[in-house]
């Protein structure tokens, strides 16, 4: 399957469309909106975990891999999806979540009643002789990595939420236990798999402490024994289907760790999701802290991965927005006068690049994040406890709100919005998460007047139909340049100059020398303009994408 011209597109099922009125999206609510994924013209989608869990950290935490929560439907709603996918050409990518499982999974019920077997799927540690903690890591959601093993007086390991216990992949047994998860999915005509966290598997047996002064993560991320682990997996599940895709999320990882992930000859992974690009509005790298985004750091970082997996034959996946992400339009665009232009503008940015889009539903009609007036509008286990946390740290109850205002993960889960109705069309009921904005922005309005997701529509098109989109090489134009984002692809005799505006000022862009005074094709620009003859600069208006190409023989 030639990965390189697909785009795929994110539904958080709960979120998507509710088709029995609970007030939370559902398998049959997908399947009725089939249409609609046809209109945008998609290859695969890849599903948030829909397998049957307490929802402790929205379906992240799994109790049973081989089935469907039943929030969501039955194990035939999911083989009607695969059936109903197939007829507009549409495949299917899962989320699998290997690091750890909820204490309420049988494994690990298994090992609380006792049973020594089960006990060594996960990492359950005495306290140290002094009674401390068996070592001082925190868990990503915040306070420490450990929990009382029911009433052994031993504590076992969770990186995450206290109700998701991390599996102990040293384990040969836990390893074949969820590559058998993988292959059960396999073929029940799944193609892809989107696997979470995977670089924080590789722990060390020892568990020591993380060094004084020094963040516990690198204790555990990225470590060389992930790569065996890849490799083993795909020996034994996806790797034996050419057509399969699959994607690691890769928690604090490097560029020269990704192209190993990635590269072909390595038979790990296809493509890698990292987030750097997605920190800098990050205050000290502080998530929880409100800032202006550093417009010279993310093209920086954009561009260190792009020279970087291309000069090492890697594959990035190539993302502004996702359900752990507030929403980049709120981010690095503008929400206000400009929302259109500066929505389709980040889309130029993102789908251009080498790598392959994954849009993120809502996304293709300009949502924005929701306007809550108090924390007990938010759901999001991790959003709740900043909030705490930041109030203890001294912090004005309206100074912590509107950090999670900008911040939290619900910023993206709220439902998609079908309609103008106060439930957005999504639910006959009451939603499980509250849409605002419905009235400006929804689908309907979107197809009938709009023009955000006609210009998804040409972009996915043009990556299908221009090669040297999907296959050519990048190199950056000015970096330095105070508003604008611009690089170019090279494909044999052709070059494609893309050139983004990332403010709501007008501004102009030298173009290099040898592009000066030449005729071109305008591929796309999100202001409609045709440029056939190029001078010495290029005039943007706020907000404008600009992608012109050169055939120089």
């Amino acid at each position: 399957m030639n990965f390189k011209n697909k785009v795929i597109y994110q539904i958080y099922p709960k979120s998507f469309y509710d088709s029995n009125g609970d007030g939370i999206g559902d398998l049959r609510g997908i399947i009725q909106k089939i249409a609609y994924l046809k209109k945008l013209n998609i290859d695969m989608i890849w599903f948030n975990p829909f397998f049957v869990s307490p929802q402790h950290d929205n379906g992240y935490d799994i109790a049973d891999y081989y089935n469907i929560d039943p929030i969501f439907g039955t194990m035939a709603d999911f083989e009607d999806l695969v059936a109903a996918l197939k007829t507009i050409h549409v495949d299917i990518m899962l989320d699998m979540v290997l690091n750890h499982v909820s204490t309420e999974h049988e494994w690990f019920q298994k090992a609380l009643a006792g049973d020594a077997h089960y006990q060594k799927y996960f990492y359950i540690r005495e306290p140290k002789s002094n009674g401390d903690l068996p070592n001082n890591w925190t868990s990503k959601f915040g306070g420490p990595a450990w929990a009382p093993f029911g009433d052994t007086g031993k504590y076992y390991l969770h990186l995450y939420d206290p109700s998701q216990a991390d599996l102990d992949w040293h384990n040969p047994e836990v390893r074949q236990a969820l590559y058998q998860v993988i292959n059960f999915w396999h073929a029940k005509g799944v193609k892809g798999f989107r696997f979470d966290v995977i670089n924080v598997t590789g722990k060390d047996e020892s568990l020591t402490d993380a060094p004084a002064g020094t963040a516990s993560k690198f204790m555990y991320t990225d470590t060389p024994i992930v790569q065996n682990y890849l490799k083993e997996m795909n020996a034994q599940s996806y790797g034996k289907d050419p057509d399969s895709i699959t994607v690691g999320e890769m928690s604090s990882t490097t560029i020269a760790n990704s192209i190993a992930y990635t590269k072909p000859e390595n038979h790990e992974l296809t493509m890698v999701f990292s987030f750097h690009h997605l920190k800098v509005d990050y205050q000290n790298g502080e998530k929880w802290s409100r800032m202006p985004f550093d417009f010279q750091k993310l093209k920086q970082i954009l561009n260190d991965w792009q020279v970087g997996m291309t000069k090492g034959g890697g594959w990035n996946a190539l993302f502004w927005n996702n359900h752990d992400q507030p929403i980049a339009l709120n981010r690095f665009g503008d929400t206000g006068k400009y929302r259109e232009k500066a929505a389709e503008m980040l889309a130029t940015t993102s789908h251009l690049l080498r790598g392959t889009p994954y849009i993120y539903q809502g996304e293709e009609i300009g949502m924005i994040n929701p306007h809550y007036q108090s924390i007990a509008d938010y759901v999001d286990v991790e959003s709740k406890n900043a909030y705490q946390r930041l109030l203890n740290k001294g912090a004005s109850p309206a100074a912590a709100f509107a950090i999670i205002q900008a911040k939290s993960r619900d910023n993206s889960r709220t439902p998609m919005h079908w309609d103008a109705t106060k439930n957005a069309g999504f639910t006959t009921g009451t939603p499980w998460l509250k849409p605002t904005d419905q009235q400006q922005i929804n689908v309907q309005k979107e197809l009938a007047e709009g023009e955000i997701f006609n210009y998804y529509q040409k972009l996915i098109h043009l990556r299908k139909t221009q090669p040297i989109i999907s296959e050519g090489n990048y190199e950056p134009l000015d970096l330095t340049h105070p508003q604008v984002f611009a690089y170019q692809r090279t494909w044999q005799n052709q070059h494609l100059i893309v050139v983004n505006n990332f403010y709501g000022q007008a501004t102009t862009f030298a173009l290099p020398r040898d592009f000066q005074h030449l005729t071109c094709q305008t591929l796309i620009s999100n202001y409609a303009r045709q440029i056939q003859q190029t001078e010495n600069n290029l005039s943007l208006a706020p907000y404008e994408s600009l992608a012109l190409l050169f055939t120089i023989n």
